[in-house]
């Protein structure tokens, strides 16, 4: 199958590796044209994914005209704030692409603002074509190395085409699931990040494996409260994009949220954090845009509450929690 991923971070550049493995024609498109250009002479991602070098079958290319021509699926491999604009690109880019049928975003998050999904997003700007998102616990370090790992992938409109796409990114290494609710999907793996960076928080502060136990699986239950709310289905919570993506970025040491949080236990300014990040932290912008969702909605969500607290109030972490430990008793 032919791939298209445009955006060449560390999630871009490992996928690209993963389907490259797996024989896929693979066009891997960075945002700017230096970067493509080092890629494509030292055929490694030394600002995102040193160390990996990237298979010759491996395309980079920089305009995406070209590169969609034959294009069966586009992967977007960018922030959720670069999102729109992405697909943008890809509009402008469109031309002769008479092969693509489905535009899968990698992003986890909500657009500020709009509050929409990132399939939501992708259908707003590209309307033709089927729209999904592939999401669950993957590290792209492990995933570049090909250590084992399972996905979701929910589309809408895909039709018979998605069973064939679940094949393709399918492997001895990596075991795609399909699911219906896209929402579901897009909302877990958005949520995830805020409660990542509350886990984080907690490790900063040295509180120990009770707390961090007690919380996560609090989390758990304000993801399911959230989710439901903004029209997904449970069960998915308690699948890769919801339970299994938020124990891998609560724990992880290489996971961005979770490691911004415990800077912030530490005693770090949140946008002082975020000034000198290379890297873009999804869960301080996503807690932003889930504040003001939940509070149009009417949703009850105190954990996500404190977090947008200590990231857009600097209240200390410790008062967080203890505003979150004196709540009112109730049942669980």
């Amino acid at each position: 199958m032919n791939f298209v991923i445009v955006g060449a971070g560390a999630w871009g550049t490992a996928f690209a590796i993963h389907l490259s493995r797996l024989n896929h024609t693979v066009t891997l498109v960075p945002r700017r044209f230096e970067q493509a250009l080092a890629i494509a002479s030292t055929r490694e991602n030394a600002d995102h994914l040193p160390g990996f070098r990237l298979p010759p079958s491996i395309q980079i290319g920089h305009e995406l005209a070209p590169v969609l021509m034959e294009a069966e699926v586009v992967l977007l491999a960018c922030p959720s704030q670069s999102l729109r604009e992405t697909c943008e690109r890809v509009k402008a880019g469109l031309g002769l692409a008479t092969q693509l049928k489905l535009i899968v975003s990698l992003a986890k998050g909500l657009e500020l603002g709009t509050h929409l999904r990132p399939s939501e997003v992708i259908t707003a700007v590209l309307p033709h074509f089927a729209a999904g998102s592939l999401s669950g616990p993957t590290n792209a370090a492990e995933v570049a190395l090909g250590k084992p790992a399972a996905m979701v992938l929910a589309a809408t409109g895909a039709g018979a085409f998605l069973p064939g796409v679940q094949a393709a990114l399918s492997g001895p290494t990596l075991r795609v699931y399909t699911s219906a609710d896209v929402a579901g999907v897009e909302l877990g793996g958005a949520l995830k990040n805020v409660y990542a960076i509350a886990a984080g928080c907690s490790d900063g502060l040295k509180l120990g494996d009770n707390t961090k136990a007690a919380l996560l699986t609090r989390a758990l239950a304000e993801m399911v409260r959230v989710g439901v709310a903004l029209g997904a289905k449970t069960e998915t919570f308690f699948g890769l994009g919801g339970f299994g993506d938020l124990v891998a970025t609560s724990t992880g040491a290489w996971s961005r949220n979770r490691t911004f949080g415990q800077r912030l236990g530490e005693g770090a300014r949140a946008a002082d954090l975020i000034a000198s990040s290379k890297s873009v932290v999804e869960g301080y912008r996503t807690t932003e845009s889930f504040h003001g969702l939940c509070r149009e909605r009417g949703i009850d969500a105190p954990i996500l509450g404190e977090i947008h607290s200590i990231l857009y109030a600097g209240k200390p972490p410790a008062d967080a929690l203890t505003a979150l430990m004196t709540r009112e008793l109730k049942r669980e």
